[in-house]
């Protein structure tokens, strides 16, 4: 069965299993530092309540078998110990079955974390590592030939990513049809990074350019993935540069990172030597259980791919759509819509015993989020800062404050210290405040002159009370997410 075998990639297949492996190692990090104050027992939006609503088939975990914080953060440490196992080479030092078991602990680990994860880990490149690491687990080792079947899925997932983008966009939003949606998304993207400013000040016809290559790159580059060499490297090549472009423009968390390790996939050892020079070992053959589970596999994916195709070929499309639990063959796509205008909600508290129209009230500031306007935009990713971005959500609907958002909020009444640490600046560090409220405010890049004259990065104007002032001893009847009264 030689012909299952694809030893002209070794070399692509070991620069992908690295990057997915340092993928990984972030978003194990990024676990550790904020799973407890947002998903823990006594988090926003605790894991144990989740559990006893959800059974192990609707939501596979190891958690379904014991949840205890200590118990998840050993869990997030494991991870990142065989992410960096990975990393540094030591997982191919051992047999095949040893890679494979690593890389599968690494996915059944993630996997445990996203399956209770909600909100905070609902994101697009969450399922995305999900798929790809799942199909790591069958690229082999560095001494076995890369399975050509494998380094097929790996494309047909970057095929799935790139065209379910695409066409959302030019489905649900004049804008990227007339090519203008670059005129607003730099600017009212999710988390803009220290460049954004720039990328938006660029001409309006170089904003057209922009669109129309994103299109190309989303609709026609992913189609040569599937053709023979040279035609596919250069079409892998060209979205690699395009991800480049997104990564200097704003901040996507792992997103753009992994879409380059699974554009890798389309590298051959010809294009890659001249990169890298790293000499591939004498290869030895799958052995026969393993092309057979090769085979199997494909097979599988090839049945589960139904769904994602007749999504992709309907006109009601859906965005970033898992059909399983095990988060396999998924739909995926982003920014289907572009919002022309940056509003943000800003939380403000005051430790004065009564509110007033005298009354002084401090901002508190989030890691990457806009708020003092003469702060720089941070570049934060490929780390990915999961409050930050649900606060990016809050003015697009009240459904998205449902259920975490109050009781963030009450988590600052109380100075809870867990939570003050996801945020870049408390303005109470000696004690909580007694009220907080939540105001909403439009903002959007300064001008020249305006930068020159202020130094401020960000104009911003107040629109209005998002939520009036609230304070731990009276009942709360305008939780944005849920209006039924509630007590804080």
């Amino acid at each position: 069965m030689d012909w299952l075998s694809a030893p002209d990639y070794w070399l692509s297949r070991l620069v992908l299993q690295r990057l997915l492996a340092a993928i990984y190692l972030i978003a194990f990090v990024s676990t550790l530092n904020q799973f407890r104050p947002l998903l823990g027992a006594d988090g926003l939006l605790p894991v144990p309540r989740f559990l006893r609503a959800a059974s192990f088939r609707q939501a596979p975990t190891i958690f379904q078998l014991h949840y205890s914080d200590g118990f998840a953060m050993t869990a997030a440490w494991a991870g990142i110990v065989l992410s960096l196992a990975v990393v540094v080479g030591l997982v191919e030092q051992g047999p095949l079955w040893m890679s494979m078991l690593v890389w599968f602990a690494l996915w059944a680990l993630y996997l445990s974390f996203v399956n209770v994860g909600q909100a905070f880990y609902g994101f697009i490149w969450e399922t995305l590592l999900l798929e790809a690491g799942f199909l790591a687990i069958f690229l082999g080792d560095a001494r076995t030939a890369p399975p050509l079947l494998i380094i097929l899925l790996v494309r047909w997932l970057l095929i799935r990513l790139e065209v379910g983008a695409g066409l959302i966009k030019l489905r649900h939003d004049r804008s990227w049809r007339d090519l203008t949606a670059l005129d607003h998304h730099h600017e009212t993207q999710p988390l803009p990074n220290p460049l954004s400013r720039y990328f938006h000040r660029l001409p309006a016809q170089l904003h057209k350019v922009e669109v129309a290559a994103s299109h190309v790159a989303q609709l026609v580059l992913p189609f040569g993935l599937l053709l023979p060499q040279p035609v596919a490297r250069v079409a892998g090549a060209l979205i690699v540069v395009t991800q480049v472009w997104l990564i200097l423009s704003g901040n996507y968390a792992w997103l753009n990172l992994l879409t380059i390790a699974l554009a890798v996939s389309s590298f051959d050892n010809g294009f890659l030597d001249d990169i890298l020079p790293v000499r591939a070992p004498s290869l030895d053959a799958p052995p026969p259980w393993f092309n057979l589970t090769v085979v199997a596999l494909t097979v599988v994916m090839a049945a589960l791919s139904y769904w994602p195709m007749r999504n992709m070929a309907s006109s009601r499309q859906v965005m970033n759509y898992s059909y399983n639990p095990l988060r396999l063959v998924n739909t995926y796509g982003l920014f289907g819509t572009i919002t022309k205008q940056r509003h943000e909600v800003s939380i403000e508290g005051t430790d004065e015993p009564e509110p007033g129209p005298e009354t002084t009230w401090k901002e508190y500031e989030f890691k990457a989020k806009p708020g003092h306007p003469q702060r720089r935009p941070r570049q934060v990713a490929p780390y990915h800062l999961r409050l930050d971005w649900l606060m990016w959500f809050l003015p697009l609907s009240r459904h998205f404050a449902q259920g975490w958002f109050l009781a963030f909020l009450v988590k600052l009444l109380r100075g809870d210290a867990a939570t003050s640490k996801l945020l870049h600046k408390d303005p109470f560090p000696h004690g909580p405040p007694t009220f907080v409220r939540a105001r909403l405010y439009r903002y959007r890049f300064s001008t020249r002159q305006e930068r020159r004259g202020t130094g401020a990065w960000w104009s911003r104007e107040l629109v209005g009370e998002y939520l009036p002032p609230l304070t731990l001893d009276h009942r709360v009847a305008a939780d944005p997410g849920d209006r039924s009264a509630q007590h804080a």
